[in-house]
C-alpha cells in the first residue's frame, strides 16, 4: 500500500503515516517522546541521578593507559567535583594503527579506580558480543557516535540492566538520534542519556561543530536527560571551558569532559584534553553558572 507522509514528517517530526486511501495508519508509540513521560526521566547510575535539578559532571581520560594513570586521574577529578569517571577501554579509532585500548585490562583498571574513589564508571562498548563483559565492570554503557546506528549493538544494550549513554552520530539528524534511543528503549531499557558531541560542519578550523541547539530542542521533545561533550564537540582543549559553561547555560543536565594530569602525554585525543588542574578551575565556574540558571552541581560523596 502506498503511504503519503503528511507535511510535518518532512520537517523531521515523528508522526503517523497516511495511506493514499484516506485511512489513518497509527505510528508506533514512541518511547522517547515527551508525551510518553511528561514529567521527565531520571537516569540512575548506581546512585548518581541524571536528569534532576542537579548537574552531573563526568570526567577522565580519553583512553585507559594504566592502573596508576586511572587511579591518579580518578582522585583528581573527584577532588574537583566529578561524580562519574570516564575512560575508554575499547577505542574506535579512525586509523587501524592507532592505539585501540587495553580491552579487559582497561576495564579492570577502571573498576579498581572506582572501588577506591567511589566514582561511578562510564565506558564505551563497541561490539554486541562484549556488552555483557563491559556491563560487568561499568555502571553506565556508552555508545559512541560511530555506533549510534549500530542496531545490533543498540538492541543488545537495550536488553542490559545498565544505563546507556548514547552519543549523537557526527552526521545524524535529531530524528535519527531519537530513533537510535528508541531502539534501546524498545528492548526494555528506559535508562538512556542522550549526549550531544558535535557534528561535522563546514569549518576546517575545528574537529567538529558543537551543536548546542540540540539541547533545548531535544529537551522539548523527549523526556530523556541530555548532556554535552565539549571535548569531542570542539576537538580543542582551550575551547572546552567556554563550551562547558554554554552547555550548562542552555539547559544541559551535565557534561562529559576529557581530563588528564598531563594532557600532552595522553596516548589519544591530547589536543582536546584539559588538565585536571584546569578541570578543577572549570568546576568552580560551572557551579556559578549552574546557580545562575537555578541549578547546582551534584557533588561526590565523602568517603
Amino acid at each position: 500500500m502506498k503511504i503519503d507522509l503528511d507535511q510535518s514528517s518532512r520537517t523531521g517530526e515523528i508522526v503517523s503515516a497516511r495511506p493514499v486511501d484516506g485511512s489513518i495508519r497509527q505510528a508506533p508509540r514512541h518511547l522517547t517522546s515527551r508525551e510518553y513521560r511528561p514529567a521527565g526521566t531520571v537516569v540512575n547510575i548506581d546512585g548518581v541521578k541524571v536528569g534532576l535539578t542537579e548537574l552531573v559532571v563526568m570526567a577522565g581520560p580519553c583512553s585507559v593507559e594504566s592502573a596508576e594513570q586511572m587511579l591518579r586521574i580518578a582522585h583528581e577529578v573527584k577532588a574537583a567535583g566529578a561524580t562519574v569517571l570516564r575512560g575508554g577501554a575499547f577505542k574506535p579509532r579512525t586509523s587501524p594503527y592507532d592505539f585501540q585500548g587495553l580491552g579487559k585490562a582497561g576495564l579492570e583498571h577502571l573498576r579498581a579506580a572506582s572501588r577506591e574513589t567511589g566514582l561511578k564508571v562510564v565506558t564505551e562498548v563497541m561490539d554486541p558480543r562484549e556488552v555483557e563483559l563491559v556491563a560487568g565492570y561499568a555502571d553506565c554503557l556508552q555508545i559512541g557516535s560511530r555506533n549510534m546506528q549500530n542496531y545490533p549493538l543498540l538492541n543488545e544494550v537495550g536488553m542490559s540492566s545498565k544505563p546507556a549513554l548514547l552519543k549523537r552520530g557526527l552526521a545524524a539528524s535529531y530524528k535519527e538520534f531519537l530513533l537510535a534511543a528508541e531502539y534501546i528503549m524498545a528492548q526494555g531499557n528506559e535508562q538512556v542519556i542522550l549526549c550531544e558531541r558535535g557534528i561535522r560542519g563546514l569549518s576546517n578550523e575545528l574537529r567538529f561543530t558543537l551543536d548546542l541547539n540540540a539541547v533545548p530542542y531535544l529537551k522539548e521533545r523527549t523526556h530523556l536527560p541530555v548532556i554535552v561533550d565539549p571535548s569531542h564537540g570542539t576537538g580543542s582543549a582551550h575551547l572546552v571551558p567556554a563550551m562547558s559553561l554554554a552547555a550548562i547555560a542552555c539547559g544541559a543536565d551535565g557534561i562529559i569532559v576529557e581530563a588528564h594530569y598531563s594532557p600532552a602525554d595522553s596516548i589519544s585525543d591530547a589536543a582536546q584534553t584539559i588538565s585536571t588542574a584546569d578541570f578543577a578551575d572549570l568546576m568552580k565556574d560551572i557551579a556559578a553558572v549552574a546557580e545562575a540558571v537555578g541549578r547546582k552541581v551534584h557533588l561526590p560523596m565523602v568517603r
